[in-house]
């Protein structure tokens, strides 16, 4: 994987449209698996970097100025100056017409190169679980994405919920993963921090249980799940292995990331929520 990401950064530096799921078919895995893994490893998004990169070098031909505007603009894959002129903006702070003049300000973005740096300090425990289709039904909210700390918006929309709807959530729950569970879908390839997803406080049933016509339903189709388990300060340990899946161990194992919910299921924990044992599935797939 990390070769793969390595050759995504030299194709970024080549003119023309990037096809993204050309270059991922070309490097044998998935443009589902590579933005994921791109996003995660580099803390932005593909077409984030793709931009900045993009625009770093045209600093460089706006402040030489053998070249009109325009021609500049078409050649990094723009089709006017006012578009050219919005994406340069919007990582310099300042137009192309300004930097030609005053020669700044200029924000550099380099070039990436991506390291797997191994540490075998700390062992992940996990399993690879076949599971037939199965609903994970609850209570379902828009939130915004964000990796470290609680949550405010998740933790708001359960507060919201009457005390009795969560022991209902635990008798509803008939196959793994087993009991009240904390379900992210939806969630954007590029997986930007602040980008939407649909947060579900809900449970698993099997696909031949008919779900309540009074709760959010989400099918989840027949398929392997990568299942971590993780033991500590709550959330802390949990975003820690989250983020180590991405620097370790993805990098590290036949396994892909295909497109599905991740799930968390919290099999112990302290009164206070301030630790916790928990289980992260993720979906994957034979890389």
């Amino acid at each position: 994987m990390i070769a793969a990401l390595n050759r995504l950064t030299e194709l970024v530096e080549e003119p023309g449209d990037l096809d993204v799921a050309v270059v991922a078919k070309m490097l044998g895995t998935t443009e589902y698996h590579l933005r994921r893994m791109f996003s995660s490893l580099a803390g932005m998004p593909l077409s984030e970097y793709v931009r900045r990169r993009r625009m770093t070098v045209a600093a460089a031909d706006v402040i030489r100025g053998e070249e009109d505007l325009l021609g500049i603009a078409v050649r990094y894959g723009y089709g006017s100056t006012e578009a050219f002129g919005r994406a340069f903006r919007a990582v310099h702070g300042a137009g192309p017409g300004d930097v030609r003049r005053d020669g700044g300000p200029l924000r550099t973005q380099p070039q990436l190169r991506f390291r797997l740096t191994v540490e075998g300090s700390t062992p992940m425990d996990t399993r690879i679980v076949d599971r037939p289709a199965f609903r994970l039904v609850g209570h379902a909210a828009r939130v915004p994405l964000i990796y470290s700390g609680v949550n405010p918006h998740i933790q708001q929309h359960i507060a919201g919920l009457p005390p009795e709807a969560h022991q209902r959530l635990k008798d509803l729950s008939d196959t793994e993963p087993a009991g009240l569970l904390q379900v992210t879908d939806d969630v954007s390839p590029d997986a930007a921090e602040g980008t939407e997803l649909t947060y579900l406080h809900g449970a698993a049933i099997a696909a031949g249980t008919a779900p309540p016509d009074d709760l959010d339903a989400i099918e989840v189709p027949a398929g392997r799940w990568a299942v971590f388990r993780t033991s500590g300060p709550y959330p802390a340990a949990l975003q820690t292995a989250w983020a180590a899946t991405a620097t370790e161990w993805f990098p590290s194992n036949p396994w892909r990331l295909r497109p599905g919910p991740s799930i968390v299921a919290v099999l112990e924990r302290a009164p206070d929520f301030s630790t916790a044992t928990c289980e992260l599935w993720m979906p994957v797939e034979p890389a």
